[in-house]
């Protein structure tokens, strides 16, 4: 019986700028992401953040020191 190939999934991408960040369909999945990501490279809880794409209908990821604060002086 000849053995089955299986090619790597790739994801589906948005262009954010000059990037091309993955593309998260629901909040939830990119919550559950940002925290499987966290696990898996060993980071702190909350390290990473989500946000709602300003182009499309679905979530990116993004390092939770990239969100600006206000400024409250």
């Amino acid at each position: 019986m000849a053995q089955k190939r299986y090619s790597p999934i790739e994801p589906r991408r948005c262009s954010v700028g000059d990037r091309q960040k993955i593309i998260y369909p629901t909040e939830l999945e990119a919550e559950v992401a940002a925290r499987n990501a966290e696990i898996d490279h060993n980071l702190p809880v909350n390290t990473l953040d989500y946000y709602k794409c300003e182009f499309g209908d679905h979530f990116h990821l993004r390092h939770a020191h990239s969100i600006q604060k206000p400024n409250n002086h």
